[in-house]
């Protein structure tokens, strides 16, 4: 799954989840160690950890 698919996909099951929730990620596209930390940036969710392929991202609590 390309990061743009990717982002797509996890911003729609964010959707789903209250405020605060943690939800973890496994992506593998070579992109993802970029593109996953800027997209959080962007969207203020937060990004609690990394180690690639896992990405652990909160989503931000003012939803």
């Amino acid at each position: 799954m390309s990061c743009g698919d990717l982002v797509l996909a996890l911003r729609l099951r964010l959707a789903d989840l209250a405020p605060g929730a943690v939800i973890r990620v496994r992506a593998t596209d070579v992109a993802a160690p970029i593109d996953l930390p800027a997209w959080c940036r962007m969207t203020r969710h937060t990004l609690v950890h990394m180690t690639h392929p896992t990405y652990w991202i909160q989503k931000r609590r003012d939803d």
